[in-house]
C-alpha cells in the first residue's frame, strides 16, 4: 500500500516482523513511511584505508590528469578546492538555505532519533559543516531531504536538492551523470545475514539463497557481475506494480525483508551493514572483509563546479579534526580500526 508524504511522495506500507527481533522492524517501518519528507534543521553549535598511489610531498594528495575520452582509472578524483563563491553558490545564498539529500533510516550515518525526532549521523555531521562553511552562523541554512537510494542521482539532475550526502559511492560510471568531491570514507561490500545462515560469505555459499541489494546500489552491480547462484532479481523487476522482494528503494528495507524471513542475506556496504549488525543482535556480517574497495563521496548535479570546489575546500579543514570527532562519535563502536579519511585526489586535466 502507498502513503502519501507531507511533500507529496509515496513511501510504502511495511508489514510488521513476525519474527519479533526487537523493535528494529518496527523502527524500519517508521523510517520508510517518512522517507521523502523535508526536514529543515538550524545550525547545530572495516579494514585499514589504502595509502593513495602517489601523494605529493606537500601533504598526501594525489593529483591525477583527466583529459577528454581517457579510461576512468580514478573516479574519485575531484576537482582542487576553493574557498571563492560563483553562480551555483550564489543562487544558494540568495535562497537562503542548503537543500541536502540524505538517508534517514541508516543507523549512524543517516538516522531519525526516535526520541528527539531529529536526523542525525556521520552523513549529517558533514552536511552540517558544509553548510555552515556557505552560511556561517546563520541558523536554519539547511534542509535535509529524506531521498531513497535509486533516486540519488535523479534528486540531483532534476533539482530536488543541492548536494547529496548519502554514503554514496563513487564509480566511473557515476562520475559520467553527477559530480562527485573528494573521497570522505572507504567501505566495501560485504554480505549481512543472521547468525543461524550457513551463509559464509560472498561466495559458493550464496548458491539458490536469496539475497537482497537495494536498486542503484554498487551491491545490486556486483551481483549483476556474479551472483554466485544467488537469486537476486524479483521476477518482474521493471514493472511499477510488483511488490520488490529482492530489490528495493532504501537499503534498509532488505534488512526488514531478512528479518521477515523473505530473504536469506543482504548485501550492502560493509558500513551501512555493521550500523544494521549494531541495531539487531540476530544479524552479522559473513566473510573475514569487504571484497571491494569503493569510495563515498559528496554528489552535486554536474557543471556546478564552484559547489564542488567549496566542499573539497570543507573537506580539506574537515580531515584535519572534525572527521575523527565524528568518527569517534557515530561509528568506532562498529566499524572500529580505521585509521582515517582517504586522502584526497585532485584532477590536474
Amino acid at each position: 500500500m502507498k502513503e502519501p508524504s507531507r511533500d507529496g511522495a509515496t513511501a510504502t506500507t511495511r508489514r510488521p516482523s513476525p519474527r519479533g527481533w526487537g523493535g528494529v522492524a518496527a523502527m524500519a517501518a517508521v523510517c520508510a513511511l517518512a522517507a521523502g519528507t523535508l526536514i529543515p534543521l538550524s545550525r547545530d553549535a572495516g579494514s585499514a584505508i589504502a595509502a593513495p598511489d602517489a601523494a605529493d610531498p606537500a601533504g598526501g594528495v594525489t593529483r591525477v590528469d583527466r583529459t577528454v575520452g581517457e579510461e576512468c582509472e580514478s573516479p574519485e578524483a575531484s576537482l582542487p578546492p576553493s574557498a571563492s563563491d560563483g553562480p551555483t553558490i550564489d543562487a544558494i545564498k540568495k535562497r537562503g538555505h542548503l537543500i541536502v539529500g540524505v538517508d534517514q533510516n541508516s543507523y549512524r550515518w543517516g538516522y531519525r532519533d526516535p526520541a528527539t525526532g531529529t536526523i542525525e549521523g556521520f552523513d549529517i555531521d558533514l552536511a552540517r559543516a558544509i553548510a555552515e562553511n556557505i552560511f556561517g552562523s546563520k541558523k536554519n541554512a539547511v534542509i535535509f531531504r529524506a531521498i531513497p537510494t535509486n533516486q540519488r542521482i535523479p534528486a540531483l539532475n532534476n533539482g530536488t536538492v543541492d548536494i547529496v550526502v548519502r554514503t554514496m559511492t563513487i564509480n566511473c560510471a557515476r562520475i559520467k551523470q553527477v559530480a562527485f568531491s573528494t573521497a570522505y570514507f572507504q567501505a566495501g561490500q560485504q554480505i549481512l545475514a543472521s547468525k543461524t545462515s550457513p551463509i559464509t560469505g560472498y561466495n559458493a555459499s550464496l548458491k539458490g539463497k536469496r539475497v537482497c541489494s537495494a536498486e542503484g546500489s554498487t551491491a545490486y552491480e556486483a551481483l549483476e557481475r556474479n551472483a554466485f547462484g544467488a537469486v537476486f532479481k524479483d521476477p518482474g523487476d521493471g514493472r511499477p506494480d510488483d511488490e520488490d522482494i529482492l530489490t528495493v528503494p532504501n537499503q534498509l528495507d532488505c534488512l526488514v525483508r531478512l528479518q521477515q524471513g523473505l530473504v536469506d542475506a543482504v548485501l550492502t556496504d560493509n558500513a551501512l551493514a555493521a550500523g544494521q549488525a549494531a541495531q539487531d543482535p540476530a544479524v552479522v556480517l559473513r566473510g573475514d572483509k569487504p571484497f571491494t574497495t569503493e569510495y563515498y563521496g559528496v554528489a552535486t548535479k554536474l557543471g556546478k563546479d564552484d559547489l564542488v570546489r567549496r566542499i573539497n575546500h570543507v573537506l580539506e579543514d574537515y580531515r584535519k579534526s572534525r572527521w575523527t570527532l565524528a568518527y569517534q562519535k557515530w561509528l568506532e563502536a562498529d566499524l572500529p580500526k580505521i585509521p582515517g579519511p582517504p586522502a584526497p585526489k585532485y584532477r590536474t586535466g
